[in-house]
């Protein structure tokens, strides 16, 4: 309990309980980009992952309690750098060496997208149900509801602007992570950075490019 206290641990605790969700942020963008494919295949996917309930609340669980930890950590940690800062010990090296735009708001990108998440999943995890029928087989038609949501462009105008948040806070999380586990040298740490960059471009560009393609399709 001592080192999952201390600063160190807790930067641990963030790192793991970050990957958890950066991994399943970019696996949701993949699948979601059935959207783009087929909505048979789209709602074949979607009614496969929720009949597996043992599994789907597994995850859903592991999910969850990552993210209130993650939550709970990261505010711990912001505030023990405010009592630093307010420290008479504290010295801020000259010209903010490596702190960016997307570490100094990670708190503020960090609650943007926890109010995204709890309104995305009142849209779609338990929004309309519309049925659709396959092979004799009756299925949640999800298609259909995303396609609906999407068609608003106000709603598209807020997903973009939250994707493009979560892009910021991924470009910083995910090469903090490396940090926070010890891979941190100038030979290869520029390179871990380019790595998170790509990364949260990746996600966030894929997730964008589903709401773009509906509106263009009408």
């Amino acid at each position: 309990m001592g080192f999952a206290c201390s600063t160190i641990g807790k930067k641990y605790v963030m790192g793991i309980t970050g990957l958890i969700w950066a991994g399943f942020v970019l696996t949701h963008m993949a699948a979601n980009m059935l959207i783009l494919i087929d909505a048979q295949l789209y709602n074949a996917y979607s009614h496969a992952l929720i009949s597996n309930k043992p599994l789907l609340y597994g995850a859903e669980a592991m999910l969850v309690l990552s993210l209130l930890v993650h939550v709970v950590t990261a505010f711990f940690l912001t505030a023990t750098n405010n009592s630093a800062r307010d420290s008479k010990y504290y010295m801020e090296t000259n010209g903010e060496k490596g702190v960016t735009f997307a570490s100094k708001t990670m708190i503020f990108s960090g609650t943007i997208i926890l109010v995204f998440v709890v309104y995305h999943l009142i849209t779609f995890k338990y929004g309309p149900w519309y049925t659709v029928t396959y092979d004799g087989v009756e299925m949640r038609d999800l298609h259909k509801l995303v396609i609906e949501v999407f068609q608003s462009p106000a709603y598209v105008v807020g997903y973009i602007f939250c994707l493009v948040v979560l892009g910021l806070h991924l470009s910083h999380g995910v090469s903090s992570m490396f940090k926070s586990w010890g891979f941190n040298h100038p030979r290869y740490t520029p390179c871990l950075e380019k790595f998170a960059y790509f990364y949260a471009a990746i996600v966030a560009l894929g997730f964008i490019s589903q709401p773009i393609y509906v509106l263009i399709q009408g």
